[in-house]
């Protein structure tokens, strides 16, 4: 079954507990920290984290666009995160980093930029829980879904198969009802969605209809029948 996780930097951050109430029923709740180095903007560290982990019971996938995540992961999992994903251009040491968030009892996920390939890391694949293949450049929310990273997400998928692997693969920019399916159809099983939920009437029922649509185009996608 394909998993949504909300992005809250599409939520009202002064309402961060009722925005994470808003949808029950997720997998996770897609946590955007930013440094204004990494990326050019700025929105939340460390202490809004452990706030957010106490307010709910949906478990935190935190998406470090930050400067040296070797230094700064650990401090995140303290925080309550569940899962930890960190940009490969940014780790200076990324198969380290990931047993590191590992031993400390979460999921290890690495980001690749939209013009960052995935080849020069496929030897990194089997220390990974997850790998985020960004369908927009990082920094901002609510930007247009790049068509042009489905080739990248089905080679990802093609690499997981050949080396046997439980890796989730998600995607994160853009993804709507209107470009979902293309997603999960190309490989993807993880789906961060951000305006196509909180800018909904209904943000929980936002959740299920993408759920049912990204679970209609795997369902009869090449990778799950190849199975």
């Amino acid at each position: 079954m394909a998993q949504i996780n909300p992005s809250i930097l599409s939520a009202d951050f002064a309402r961060l507990a009722d925005e994470a109430e808003a949808v029950r029923g997720s997998d996770w709740l897609h946590v955007d920290v930013m440094d204004n180095h990494f990326v050019p903007n700025l929105t939340l560290g460390v202490p809004v984290v452990e706030s957010l982990a106490r307010a709910t019971d949906i478990p935190l996938d935190c998406h470090l666009m930050i400067e040296d995540p070797d230094r700064w992961a650990p401090q995140y999992i303290e925080a309550g995160a569940g899962s930890i994903t960190f940009h490969v251009e940014a780790a200076a040491a990324p198969v380290r980093l990931a047993r590191e968030i590992r031993a400390k009892g979460a999921r290890a996920s690495m980001a690749l930029k939209p013009g960052t390939p995935i080849e020069p890391y496929e030897d990194l694949l089997p220390e990974l829980d997850m790998l985020l293949i960004m369908t927009v450049e990082p920094g901002f929310g609510g930007q247009a879904f790049l068509d042009i990273m489905l080739p990248k997400i089905r080679r990802t998928r093609e690499l997981i198969a050949r080396h046997g692997l439980e890796l989730w693969l998600q995607v994160d920019g853009g993804v709507s009802a209107a470009t979902i399916e293309r997603c999960a159809e190309a490989g993807a099983d993880v789906f961060v969605a951000g305006s196509a939920v909180y800018g909904a009437e209904d943000p929980a029922a936002a959740v299920r209809n993408l759920r049912e649509l990204a679970d209609k185009s795997s369902a009869v996608a090449w990778w799950a029948c190849e199975h």
